[in-house]
């Protein structure tokens, strides 16, 4: 998955900014994003998730969460 979003990454470069958590070294971020499973996908918009994948998941069920969210001038995060 994190090839895949690497190139998702490149690919909206001006529109998107993926980070990778270690859940390990920062244990809160479990809590405070919910993840039960590991791979998850959080797409945060504005501070807010507003959407999320659990588990491993293609490149085009990641596009189709991402799209609606992508606007020409607003930046968002997917934390993975």
């Amino acid at each position: 998955m994190e090839s895949l979003l690497a190139h998702l990454a490149r690919k909206e470069r001006h529109r998107l900014r993926v980070a990778r958590i270690d859940l390990e070294a920062h244990p809160e971020w479990t809590e405070r994003l919910n993840v039960t499973v590991i791979p998850t996908l959080v797409l945060i918009k504005d501070r807010r998730p507003v959407d999320r994948l659990d588990g491993r998941v293609s490149a085009p069920q990641i596009e189709r969460m991402i799209a609606p969210h992508l606007e020409p001038s607003t930046q968002i995060e997917a934390a993975a």
